[in-house]
């Protein structure tokens, strides 16, 4: 149900004239009784309508999408292919024919951003919101998603994930492209065994996060279904230990946690070849994470792929540059952008049920051979 203005001033005990001072900031109000009203504005969660004000049931021309990173690829690339379908003519209905305003929002991985940026677009009366990448697996902040969402999809905003999951509630979302990630995770691995390895290393991302959870889960699957590993409690696909940003154990010794980036790649697998000198292969979070890997394997001496196998996962632009060309798993990451872009417009139906798989292709090249001997 939509807070109004009213509710406002009866939860602050004060006219509906003073909210309205307060919020415009137009006319002088006695320190006590702003912060009365502002706690009332905080508590009730209002959204302030600005410049629409006498468009109260109407969304604006903006669109928001929500990346970790703006200068990773990964998120680069879906954010600049979903901004093709919404700056470009709709339906007809907009002010200038359809056209959208897409802001990108940066949250740098917080969750508390990603809050942050849903309230200030609920203010603004976004038209959609397109979030990408994985979630993060915290309850609390899930139940605070699925609260937020809502509210914003009772104002008419359109929800749109793209590259993760859906909420445990995720009643408010218009779709979800969810990537193949624990597919992709167990069909690298496969063609890691098939070649002859048997001790793989793994470097793998923040263990709160869905992508994280999802790739090491498919790496694992492999492993046990070839006998060489057994599969973790259930819960603990993860592993535990310390915390995101830490280069953290796992409770196997061949799995190392750190940072979706290359410093993380590097340390990790310094850390990797330390515990297990005798690993033939290493499995990395991503690409530029493999990039990180690749580093640290060439400064202790050995030759990729000769001595280890090194194998990323995204299949980003510069992994067919690197030398060796990176073997890697794909994920049509400018195709799924797209096609979130448009359901955020309206241009596409969403898919049945409101969920959609996007299956990973691997990508075999010269970085993963047989091992010696």
């Amino acid at each position: 149900m939509t807070v109004t203005l009213a509710d406002v001033a009866a939860r602050a005990r004060v006219s509906p004239a003073t909210v309205s001072r307060v919020l415009n900031g137009n006319y002088p109000v006695a320190a006590s009784t702003r912060g009365r009203v502002l706690r009332a504005v905080d508590d009730l969660d209002y959204v302030l309508n600005g410049p629409a004000s006498s468009l109260a049931a109407a969304t604006s021309d903006l669109v928001g999408i929500l990346v970790n990173d703006i200068a990773d690829p990964f998120f680069g690339i879906m954010a600049g292919a979903a901004q093709t379908q919404i700056g470009g003519p709709g339906d007809g209905s907009g002010r200038a024919g359809g056209e959208k305003l897409a802001v990108i929002c940066n949250t740098g991985g917080s969750p508390e951003r990603e809050l942050t940026y849903l309230t200030l677009l609920q203010r603004q009366r976004a038209a959609a919101v397109v979030l990408t990448g994985g979630a993060v697996e915290n309850p609390e902040h899930q139940a605070a998603m699925s609260a937020k969402l809502a509210k914003l999809a009772d104002a008419g905003t359109r929800i749109v994930f793209c590259g993760r999951p859906p909420l445990p509630e995720g009643d408010a979302l218009v779709a979800s492209l969810a990537f193949d990630n624990r597919g992709g995770g167990r069909r690298l691995t496969e063609h890691l065994i098939s070649l002859g390895h048997r001790r793989i290393g793994y470097v793998a991302g923040p263990r709160e996060r869905t992508t994280t959870r999802h790739r090491l889960e498919g790496h694992r699957e492999a492993l046990h279904a070839a006998g060489l590993g057994a599969l973790p409690a259930a819960g603990d696909a993860g592993g535990r230990g310390a915390g995101s940003g830490d280069l953290g154990a796992d409770a196997d010794p061949l799995v190392v946690h750190g940072p979706y980036d290359r410093r993380s790649g590097y340390e990790a697998t310094l850390e990797l070849l330390r515990r297990a000198p005798d690993v033939t292969a290493i499995v990395a979070a991503n690409d530029t994470v493999a990039l990180g890997a690749c580093a640290a394997v060439r400064d202790q001496g050995m030759r990729i792929p000769q001595d280890i196998s090194v194998a990323g996962f995204d299949d980003l632009p510069f992994s067919v540059d690197a030398v060796p060309a990176l073997t890697t798993v794909r994920l049509p990451l400018f195709e799924a952008g797209a096609r979130a872009g448009r359901l955020a417009m309206g241009k596409e139906n969403p898919p049945p049920g409101g969920i959609a798989t996007i299956a990973a292709e691997l990508m075999i090249r010269g970085s993963t051979a047989a091992p010696r001997g």
